[in-house]
């Protein structure tokens, strides 16, 4: 039985019930060796579903992303443990196959969060970062066709929600590197054009982890490519590469949407422009959005 088949108000009661025992067990339990911290919409699900199909590799439990280290922090690092498989089951991998099990998670906002990153490095000084990256035109308009289904944006027009971005996201990052309590709706949900600075936001995490725990990939590779890219991701992360690889498919993706205006994307791609600059350096060669 899958809890995510179960009707809703099922999954809750069975959600609650889990944390509180893994909350009371949390000594006995694992802690994330690696997480996979962002982009938004840019195939974190996807590569999420087939890393949890390696076979040293422990997900969290019941939820891909715990949220611990953006929204939920102040629940405390009991809490957070208690989403983890207990470490005789990590002991149990250990044995089968003679290398360390791993656990870990997939919170995209952790990427975006002012907090985030310095409350990784405080509370899993070892843990590696996965960071996918994509055409941040299309996350773009992908982000909001997405925050539209889910209901979290009443306006429709993509070039409208571009319009009111800056007013909605005024100070908010600002109050929340002040004030750890504060919470913004419109941070996590309506920063189209921000979320794809991408290498701004790796600075920052580089600047708490360091540079060397933080590995980038391009989604388009990791589709197109998807067992090379796998391989390396499974080798910056320390887990045997050259098993059987899993099935890779494509989770989270949502029924394509009208093409965007044509002017409005030459405007965003120009945008993008030196922010994509910037991010050549964390790859190693221009983005594959940007060549041809």
């Amino acid at each position: 039985m899958r809890v995510r088949n179960l009707p809703a108000p099922v999954k809750r009661v069975v959600h609650l019930g889990s944390r509180s025992y893994g909350r009371l067990t949390a000594e006995s339990r694992m802690l994330p060796s690696f997480l996979i911290c962002g982009g938004q919409r840019c195939g974190t699900t996807s590569l999420y579903r087939a890393l949890a199909a390696h076979p040293v590799v422990l997900k969290a439990v019941l939820h891909k992303g715990v949220h611990y280290f953006d929204t939920s922090y102040d629940r405390g690092a009991g809490w957070y443990r208690g989403h983890f498989p207990t470490l005789r089951s990590a002991e149990r991998i250990g044995e089968k196959y003679g290398v360390r099990a791993q656990t870990f998670e997939s919170s995209p906002y952790y990427m975006y969060h002012p907090q985030a990153a310095a409350r990784i490095a405080r509370d899993l000084p070892y843990a590696k970062l996965v960071v996918l990256v994509r055409d941040p035109v299309e996350r773009a308009y992908s982000q909001h066709h997405h925050e539209v289904a889910r209901a979290y944006e009443s306006e429709q027009d993509f070039g409208a929600a571009l319009t009111l971005e800056p007013a909605r996201l005024h100070r908010q990052e600002e109050r929340l590197a002040l004030d750890p309590t504060y919470y913004s709706f419109a941070h996590q949900h309506h920063a189209y054009r921000a979320r794809g600075e991408y290498a701004r936001y790796l600075s920052v995490m580089a600047q708490h982890v360091g540079r060397e725990r933080i590995h980038v990939v391009e989604s388009e590779r990791f589709f197109s490519e998807p067992e090379a890219v796998y391989d390396e991701v499974c080798g910056f992360l320390g887990l045997p590469v050259g098993l059987d690889h899993p099935a890779f498919e494509r989770h989270n993706a949502r029924p394509r949407q009208a093409e965007m205006d044509p002017g409005l994307r030459r405007d965003l791609s120009e945008y993008y422009r030196p922010h994509d600059e910037a991010l050549a350096g964390w790859l190693g060669h221009t983005p594959v959005w940007r060549r041809g």
